[in-house]
């Protein structure tokens, strides 16, 4: 096992293309470090160059303190597991996993112990002896991680390796990771674009955007003190929704205005955001996610309810999610439109003028109990956690801290 660091570390290609821009992490030995971000930010890259399958441009790489730069990638004791499998088609599932080891002229015996502890621990055991064409998604995936564990590495480096399952075998390997990763605690540095995998997985989440590091912490608080508005916006689903407010008042009496509609903030968010104390008068970005609204709203003030009409109820069974409307212009700045590429729902961003609406308007979706008997066309008074939302600069997507 090992502790891994990346000290201002750069990937310039020769057309000048920045795909990773002075990158530091720390990487704790034994710790599970989650890099997430949408497609092309450099999580990928970055993980390819601690692999040694990318060149640094600049900076340093330190394995276990050890300058790793122009060490070859069979030299840093890394086993990386890809997104695509790479096993070989005419190999068995054992031979597949004992590969490594048998180009390093292992002991026949140590190969086969280590390839019977491995097959136990990833319930392999009475398929060793199949072709991979004979087995499923998930269980080329297990023998694509039984080849790594093998190698008893000092770090594990995985690829996006759940991105070609379904949604069913998602979950349970994302379990079966986690255990392994628990019962053995190897460092690893698991790269993807799945939310879901970085905060069910992580000890730490690095979530990244352009090739630059825009915060790393524990799941908890990348998703309820996020660094900026890139951040709020990327974690989280249904995602955060952002809308355009005019803040009044100062001190400890502060408002915002929402079209014609006026929410008092809660202390908690001025203790969060003291920026807004002094903000009178601006235009700032208030971040409210689904379940910071409350339905029915009877405990919540009648300056921090709003009357919304439904337009429509997705039921998920423990919860539904009520989609409406605001009647404001969406947030229409150069992050929020990268946010929109990259996010399941539109429902933050949502510009469009149909569905009988003929003035601007901005798309909300709030998460309420399953169990609510809410109808399309219903007007519902919903609450909402003013203490609890999150507000950012209109201009840099800065927080108001």
């Amino acid at each position: 096992m090992a502790d891994v660091e990346l000290d201002h570390i750069y990937k310039i290609y020769e057309n000048g293309f920045e795909a990773v821009s002075d990158l530091s992490l720390y990487i704790a030995d034994g710790e599970f470090l989650v890099l997430v971000g949408p497609s092309g930010c450099g999580k990928s890259t970055a993980l390819r160059m601690v692999a040694g399958l990318e060149d640094i441009s600049k900076g340093e790489l330190r394995i276990d303190g050890e300058r790793m730069n122009e060490a070859l990638p069979r030299e840093r004791d890394v086993a990386m597991v890809f997104q695509s499998y790479a096993l070989y088609p005419h190999m068995s599932v054992a031979d597949n996993i004992s590969f490594g080891l048998s180009l390093r002229k292992m002991p026949k015996d140590e190969i086969k112990q280590r390839v019977d502890r491995a097959a136990e621990m990833l319930g392999l055991t009475e398929l060793l002896d199949r072709r991979p064409k004979l087995l499923s998604g998930g269980q080329r995936q297990r023998v694509a991680m039984g080849r790594a564990i093998v190698r008893e590495p000092r770090a594990f480096l995985m690829d996006e390796p759940l991105s070609n399952l379904d949604a069913k075998l998602r979950v349970q390997m994302r379990g079966e990771i986690a255990k392994l990763r628990r019962e053995m605690g190897i460092t690893t540095i698991y790269v993807t674009h799945d939310q879901i995998e970085a905060m069910t997985m992580a000890d730490r989440v690095a979530v990244m955007r352009k090739g630059v590091l825009q915060q790393v912490a524990g799941p908890y608080e990348v998703y309820e003190r996020p660094a900026n508005l890139f951040v709020a916006g990327f974690i989280g689903s249904p995602a955060m929704n952002m809308v355009e407010v005019d803040v009044r008042g100062s001190g400890d009496d502060v408002t915002v205005q929402i079209g014609n509609r006026s929410l008092s903030i809660e202390p908690a968010a001025l203790v969060e955001y003291p920026g807004l104390r002094g903000a009178q008068g601006r235009k700032v970005i208030m971040g409210i996610r689904p379940e910071f609204f409350v339905y029915p709203a009877d405990s919540v003030p009648a300056d921090q309810r709003l009357d919304v009409d439904v337009e429509l109820v997705e039921s998920m069974g423990s919860e539904a999610h009520v989609h409406f409307t605001l009647p404001v212009a969406p947030v229409d700045t150069d992050l929020t439109r990268e946010l929109a590429e990259h996010s399941d729902t539109d429902a933050m961003h949502a510009t469009s003028l149909t569905g009988g609406h003929d003035a601007p308007h901005t798309s909300i979706v709030a998460k309420v109990d399953g169990m609510a008997r809410i109808k399309v066309a219903d007007r519902i008074p919903l609450g909402v956690h003013t203490g609890r939302c999150h507000f950012f600069d209109f201009d840099t997507g800065a927080p108001l801290r």
